[in-house]
C-alpha cells in the first residue's frame, strides 16, 4: 500500500527526515514511536502533503502512485486521511455541511454522482454511531467549543465516514482521558479491514494497548532505528529510548 524509500525533508534550513524507509502492505496496523522532535508528526505532515516542509530527497508511493506529486486535496481522495494532534476549529461551517461536501468532492473526484440527502444523513447516523458521537456535536461547527476528547472523536468520525486506505493517527491518544481513548480505540478498531491500514504516531503503550499494532517502529533523529513487533512498545514504556539510542 505504501513504499516510502529513503524520505529527506527540511522546514526552512532545518532537516527533520534523514532518510525514512517503511513499507505498510494492506491490513496492516503500524505503531511509530519516538522522544520529541525525533520527527514523527513531521513524517505525518510531509505525507499528507502540509506545504511548510520540503523533500528534497526520496520517494513515498502510494497505491502504485507517487505520493508526493499530489496536492493534499488529491491525497486525500486517494485514500489517505490524518488525524491531526490539535484539530482545528471551525467557526461558522457545520458538521453537517462539512462532511457532506468533504465526501462529494471525493466521489466527485473518483468520476461517482453526488450523495442524495437522504443517503448522506443515513450514513452520518450509522457512522456517529460507530464512534459513539453525540448528535449535537453533529450539528454544531466543526470542532467548535468541543472538549480535546470530543474533538478527537470527531475526527475518528471524520475518518468513518470518508472510508480512507491509510489513515496516520498523530498522537490522538494526548491529552485524553482513558474513557475517551477507548472510545477512540474502538472506533479506529471497528473501521479497520483486510484492504485498510494504519500508522498510530504516539509516545505510549496504553493506545496501543487498545488498538494492537502488527508492527512498531522507533523513530529517532529523523531515521527509523528499529522496527519489531508490539512488545517493542511495552519495552521502551518500561526502559524509554536510551537504550535504542545506545545500542
Amino acid at each position: 500500500m505504501l513504499e516510502v524509500r529513503n524520505l529527506h525533508a527540511t522546514i526552512g534550513d532545518k532537516e527533520i527526515l534523514r532518510g525514512i524507509n517503511l513499507t505498510i502492505r494492506d491490513g496492516e496496523t503500524h505503531a511509530i514511536m519516538g522522544p520529541n522532535g525525533s520527527g514523527k508528526s513531521t513524517l505525518s505532515a510531509v505525507l499528507a502533503g502540509n506545504p511548510l516542509y520540503e523533500v528534497t530527497e526520496g520517494e513515498a508511493i502510494f497505491n502504485g502512485k507517487n505520493l508526493l506529486d499530489m496536492k493534499p486535496e488529491d491525497r486525500a481522495h486517494e485514500g489517505l486521511f490524518l488525524s491531526f494532534q490539535y484539530p482545528v476549529e471551525i467557526p461558522g461551517v457545520s458538521m453537517t455541511n462539512f462532511m457532506k461536501a468533504a465526501i462529494n468532492e471525493k466521489r466527485k473526484y473518483q468520476g461517482l454522482p453526488e450523495l442524495k440527502t437522504t443517503e448522506f444523513i443515513k450514513l452520518m447516523r450509522e457512522k456517529q454511531k460507530v464512534v459513539e458521537l453525540d448528535n449535537r456535536l453533529a450539528n454544531r461547527s466543526v470542532n467548535e467549543g468541543f472538549s480535546g476528547g470530543e474533538k478527537k472523536r470527531n475526527e475518528i468520525f471524520q475518518m468513518a465516514m470518508l472510508e480512507p486506505r491509510l489513515a496516520i493517527l498523530d498522537e490522538t491518544d494526548s491529552g485524553l482521558d482513558v474513557d475517551a481513548m477507548r472510545t477512540v480505540a474502538n472506533g479506529v478498531n471497528m473501521l479497520k479491514t483486510a484492504e485498510t491500514s494504519c500508522i498510530v504516531i504516539t509516545h505510549y503503550d496504553r493506545l496501543l494497548e487498545m488498538i494492537r499494532p502488527d508492527v512498531v517502529h522507533v523513530l529517532y533523529q529523523g531515521r527509523i532505528v528499529k522496527t519489531a513487533g508490539p512488545e517493542l512498545a511495552k519495552e521502551i514504556q518500561e526502559r524509554g529510548y536510551d537504550w535504542i539510542k545506545n545500542s
